[in-house]
């Protein structure tokens, strides 16, 4: 009786880290796909800003937008906020050492897209489209 031929080993990957790392950049294009979220970081990293300095920053987000934004991005940890007590009680908002390790990535993807995206024809290219999420 002929012995049957093996069954053929499972392919490799090149990299077998890679089936591992799906959640994490899983998680990392959650974070910006949500509308606002890598323009905020970026202009944090201009420094510290309370939230009528970021709106300067990042031109056409609204009030609320930036609020519900910048509470998701602290829940995170990617940026903190500080209150400064008074007559007028001031929060400041700063990217936390998360937040500064996420610019290398951010930096990375702002020189591949400065390179290989088209830019866009149109007086409006200089402020950013608003997202197109649906709420």
């Amino acid at each position: 009786m002929p012995t049957p031929p093996n069954p053929r080993p499972a392919p490799r990957t090149e990299n077998p880290q890679s089936a591992d790392a799906s959640p994490a950049i899983t998680r990392a294009f959650a974070l910006l796909s949500k509308g606002w979220n890598g323009l905020i970081l970026m202009a944090l990293a201009k420094g510290p800003a309370d939230a009528a300095q970021i709106r300067e920053r990042v031109p056409g987000i609204s009030n609320r937008m930036l609020s519900r934004r910048l509470q998701e991005l602290t829940a995170i940890d990617l940026v903190t906020q500080d209150v400064r007590p008074g007559m007028s009680p001031r929060t400041r908002y700063a990217l936390s050492p998360h937040g500064n390790a996420f610019l290398i990535p951010l930096a990375v993807l702002f020189l591949w897209a400065e390179d290989h995206l088209p830019a866009i024809d149109s007086p409006a290219s200089d402020r950013p489209a608003p997202p197109r999420h649906p709420r």
